[in-house]
């Protein structure tokens, strides 16, 4: 029962759940597109990933102070998850975009040599995942979120 009232764990879940929900209505104003996908799904404006690493440390430092050394840990775990972020899930998920680019391309020429266009879609192509990583702006807003609800909760609840 003591993990229900875990602070910095519960921020952290919160953060997650705001973020990848906002993710909706933000797409929504900036494309007019609604795409409720994007409750599940990776990247996407904000980070999800960034708004719990930095909720899980914000809880972390209000608990534990600044100085602790679980605040190290906390800090330098969030440092990295957001590099990654940024780094080597955005490299493979244009790395994705181009290898899809190079699979309709042949998808193409394919069909145009054979009889393809009579096997089902879900033959036809298998599309990589694109969306993996983050621009810098959105780990940014990601991060910002994550602070954010854990100030907003440990003002309000805890």
């Amino acid at each position: 029962m003591e993990l229900l009232f875990n602070f910095p764990l519960i921020a952290s879940l919160i953060a997650i759940f705001f973020a990848q929900f906002i993710k909706v209505p933000i797409q929504y104003i900036a494309l007019k597109k609604l795409d409720w996908s994007l409750l599940t799904s990776t990247g996407g404006m904000p980070s999800s990933h960034s708004a719990a690493v930095t909720a899980l440390t914000t809880g972390v430092g209000l608990e534990t102070g600044m100085d602790s050394p679980v605040f190290a840990v906390a800090l330098i775990f969030a440092i990295i998850t957001m590099f990654d972020a940024t780094g080597v899930r955005r490299q493979a998920g244009e790395q994705a975009a181009v290898l899809n680019k190079l699979v309709a391309d042949f998808n193409t020429f394919v069909s145009e040599a054979k009889n393809w266009q009579n096997k089902e879609e879900k033959q036809k192509q298998r599309k990589l995942k694109e969306l993996l990583g983050h621009k810098p702006v959105e780990v940014f807003f990601g991060g910002l979120t994550g602070i954010l609800v854990a100030l907003i909760l440990d003002l309000l609840v805890f």
